[in-house]
């Protein structure tokens, strides 16, 4: 193999998602909700509901405590065509509301709305890419 060969990025895809948490069982409850089923897979403290193309996990983690510190480092999108209904539902089951849904971006038709989980990670709901109309 080349120098040049071995420089070339192989092509990646991304599969999962995982977040792990003191409290495992209270974060499965809250995703159960945001889901609208149970688990795919669970396993004790393990919990995976998969997903189109990348599976979203959580589970215990032996180093964590609390809530999350920096809750805006990482923010977890999920796509879904009709955000302001979506979070309706969401709302209703009681799920915690960082802010209503809102048009961004400078698009009139590309729709955010952000919840957070029991440990503080921030969850959002997003329109599409695919939706979106050409400016």
């Amino acid at each position: 193999m080349t120098d040049q060969e071995q420089a070339q990025p192989q092509a990646l895809s991304l599969t999962s998602i995982r977040v792990g948490s003191h409290q495992p069982e209270v974060l499965a409850e809250f995703y159960m909700k945001f889901f609208g089923r149970p688990a795919d897979m669970h396993n004790g403290p393990f919990h995976m509901w998969q997903g189109a193309g990348c599976d979203f996990r959580l589970s215990d983690h032996s180093e964590l405590t609390g809530p999350a510190r920096e809750p805006q480092r990482i923010l977890l999108n999920f796509d879904t065509k009709d955000v302001k209904g979506e979070f309706q539902r969401l709302k209703a089951l009681g799920l915690t509301v960082v802010k209503e849904p809102y048009a961004t971006g400078g698009r009139p038709d590309y729709w955010v709305a952000t919840l957070a989980d029991p440990d503080g990670n921030l969850v959002q709901l997003t329109t599409p890419f695919s939706m979106l109309k050409p400016l």
